[in-house]
């Protein structure tokens, strides 16, 4: 973990309330697709976690959603504004284990953590098959990203309005794939849980008070013991996870 300055780039909205902000700064305690940061704001006691989107030796994006004060404020900030941000947190998807097709999921503002993973899967020479899953068409955001990266790219929406209508689990059972990846909301990763054909692993969305494992207010149910999410996780095994 390392507290960093970075200063703000660009900062666009992608849809009526997801945003990418692209900051420049200190990126060496990155280390794995999956991992997050904490923002501090101003005016706001406790730090915004937000899982890193992508990142190389100088820049950092972060794709977000307006979901309360505290994301609404990031989404005024304007270029040359700086943030604190503690870098590093959490661990990340293990690539090793992804085999020839891995199968990639993420569900609305699960999506992001998925991008960096996929571009470091393609680099390892495999072929992922990216399912992204929205309620409708208006919310989708990062589509073209993947196809540009050279993926396999399928869209669901639940109301039919775009792609595949139903649920990323309705694409999944029409694709081959050698392990899973995903990120999204836990009634997502359950029936996910039930319906993948191979092992896999989540990366769990939750509220954090501290973000580095000191508090105990986000943990998990797994095989040994609770787990805190933003320690030991966001990415859990499959086998591991007591729903």
């Amino acid at each position: 973990m390392k507290q960093s300055l970075f200063t703000i780039l660009t900062n666009e909205p992608l849809t009526k309330d997801v945003f990418r902000m692209v900051l420049a700064g200190d990126t060496s305690a990155i280390t794995a697709s999956g991992q997050f940061v904490n923002i501090q704001l101003d005016g706001f006691f406790l730090r915004r976690p937000i899982s890193v989107c992508d990142y190389d030796e100088t820049t950092l994006t972060l794709v977000y959603k307006v979901v309360g004060q505290g994301t609404e404020k990031m989404s005024g900030m304007q270029s040359g504004e700086k943030l604190d941000i503690l870098t590093g947190l959490g661990n990340g998807y293990n690539l090793e284990k992804a085999g020839d097709k891995p199968a990639l999921l993420g569900g609305g503002v699960g999506v992001p953590p998925l991008y960096n993973l996929c571009k470091k899967l393609i680099a390892k020479g495999a072929k992922p098959t990216v399912i992204l899953g929205f309620n409708k068409q208006d919310e989708i955001f990062y589509e073209e990203e993947f196809k540009a990266l050279g993926a396999e790219t399928i869209v669901t929406t639940v109301d039919g309005s775009y792609g595949v209508k139903g649920f990323v689990t309705d694409a999944l059972k029409d694709v081959e794939y050698t392990f899973f990846y995903t990120c999204g909301p836990e009634p997502m990763l359950r029936a996910i849980g039930k319906a993948a054909k191979t092992s896999g692993q989540y990366s769990f969305e939750e509220r954090m008070g501290c973000g580095f494992g000191a508090c105990m207010g986000c943990s998990c149910k797994t095989l040994t013991g609770n787990k805190r999410i933003c320690k030991e996780g966001p990415v859990m095994e499959s086998e591991e996870i007591i729903w």
